[in-house]
């Protein structure tokens, strides 16, 4: 089983950078796919980010194709978000979840593992 703690978030200015990381705690850890999304106030949680358990493959929104990259470290247990060229439409609640067998790595029904969510603000 898998549990997951999300952190990094932050208040930044537009332009700036920020890393997220998520913390993962089961020795099934290295099985899952893993993924980013992330919700705005009014919004329903959307898609950011993917990356699959061999980190043979990453999938992203066009929204931040370009901008974040998600990458893994297996024998670390944690996933991370780097986040660069921030824009004031990237504040959100971000959350790391882990995906189960089968399925979309776009769709959030795809998902089984969640973490707490961390906030993003970006100031323009």
């Amino acid at each position: 089983q898998v549990q997951l703690v999300d952190t990094g978030g932050g208040l930044v200015q537009a332009g700036d950078s920020l890393r997220l990381s998520c913390a993962a705690s089961g020795r099934a850890f290295s099985r899952n796919a893993m993924g980013w999304f992330r919700q705005a106030p009014g919004k329903e949680r959307e898609f950011v980010a993917a990356i699959t358990s061999n980190s043979a493959a990453t999938f992203y929104a066009d929204s931040v194709k370009g901008r974040f990259t998600i990458s893994r470290d297996n024998a670390k247990n944690t996933v991370s978000l780097q986040m660069s060229s921030l824009k004031a439409e990237d504040t959100a609640v971000y959350y790391c979840a882990a995906k189960g067998d089968g399925g979309s790595h776009y769709r959030l029904s795809s998902y089984i593992y969640w973490g707490q969510g961390t906030q993003v603000t970006v100031s323009s």
